[in-house]
């Protein structure tokens, strides 16, 4: 029973991830961003965690909460810097071992919605400390990973 469990996680955030890619590369736009209110409200108050603001720009805004809203169960946060750099508090439930393919495909994602720059994607564990960077380089088209 444990093996299927293990088999059946193993196929289920791959599976995840490329849909997470595959709409992030479909997307032009991202959905509106909820209002401050929402991010920080009485409901965000009682659970003992407040989400960080998900972008610096409107569109980076949009982008931060399209991230959250989409991974429900792989990201817990997101948010975007000056729309080259990506930060994202992954959950519980991501294994260490599928932390760089999440950091490829949010750079897949990240680069379609940003393009022509150099990009940084900033994976932290749930207890925000930073576990991984992914560094996109455009002239290049490859990615550099450093673990902190």
């Amino acid at each position: 029973m444990l093996k299927l469990i293990q088999k059946a996680r193993r196929l289920w955030l791959p599976l995840v991830l490329s849909s997470l890619l595959f709409v992030t590369a479909g997307c032009s736009s991202a959905p509106p961003a909820p209002s401050s209110s929402a991010l920080t409200g009485p409901s965000a108050l009682s659970t003992g965690y407040i989400q960080l603001e998900q972008g610096n720009t409107r569109a980076g805004q949009d982008f931060g909460a399209w991230v959250t809203q989409t991974a429900k169960g792989i990201v817990k946060d997101a948010y975007v810097r000056d729309e080259d750099k990506l930060g994202v508090v992954i959950t519980p439930q991501v294994d260490p071992k599928e932390v760089k393919s999440l950091a490829k495909s949010l750079v897949a994602g990240f680069q379609k919605n940003f393009p022509n720059r150099d990009l940084k994607v900033l994976v932290y564990a749930p207890d925000k400390e930073l576990i991984l960077t992914a560094n996109y380089d455009r002239l290049s088209n490859r990615i550099q990973y450093q673990a902190s």
